[in-house]
């Protein structure tokens, strides 16, 4: 679990709990102001559903599948040959794109969303490797859901200039901004703002 695994890595109780000693020795362990901790794990909280999915679930039915990804599944055989099949389903949805190959190639399956905030595709994947030289990220893309948790998150704040926003403090303007550009709406902004305030309020 990645939560544990930070825990270990910043020298906390590996416990899997999200509390204020663990928010405090993270924001230490990764040099983030008060206000940008708050934003950041507030925000990776949410996406990653209080830190227990850091891994993309494509397992859906084909009810799901023709919801979600309708232009991928424009029929309903279509899409009954390809339910339940999360390794399929990611071949096709992210084939040819994202710096992924053809559905063959297993890219969209190797090159899933993982990480704090789905770091998904190649291109993705490899700049992240770069960033943070570990070239062994395309081997072993793993990495991003376990030991590479949160520093994909971080590079994607940093990719992304939005530490600028966190900068503008605690407050609602701020958070709905965060959440625009990572969600690109505004899904779970109740839950968001809760998480940012409260851990807020831990340091």
């Amino acid at each position: 679990m990645s939560l544990i695994n930070l825990q270990k890595k910043i020298g906390v109780t590996a416990d899997g709990a999200f509390g204020p000693g663990t928010f405090k020795k993270a924001a230490a362990f990764y040099k983030l102001s008060p206000d940008r901790a708050a934003h950041f794990f507030a925000q990776t909280a949410h996406e990653s559903g209080n830190f227990k999915a850091f891994s993309e679930n494509l397992n859906y039915g084909a009810k799901g599948l023709r919801g979600v990804f309708g232009k991928y599944f424009p029929t309903r055989a279509l899409a009954r040959a390809y339910e339940r099949q999360p390794q399929k389903i990611a071949n096709r949805v992210y084939a040819n794109r994202m710096g992924n190959g053809p559905e063959a190639s297993g890219d969209g399956w190797k090159f899933r969303g993982r990480g704090a905030l789905q770091l998904t595709g190649k291109f993705s994947y490899q700049a992240f490797a770069d960033y943070v030289g570990r070239p062994d990220i395309m081997t072993n893309p793993d990495l991003v859901a376990t030991e590479l948790c949160f520093e994909s998150a971080l590079w994607f704040f940093d990719k992304n200039k939005l530490w600028g926003i966190c900068d503008k403090g605690i407050n609602d303007a701020a958070i709905l901004a965060l959440t625009k550009r990572i969600n690109g709406g505004t899904h779970g902004l109740d839950d968001r703002k809760l998480k940012t305030k409260k851990y807020g309020a831990w340091l």
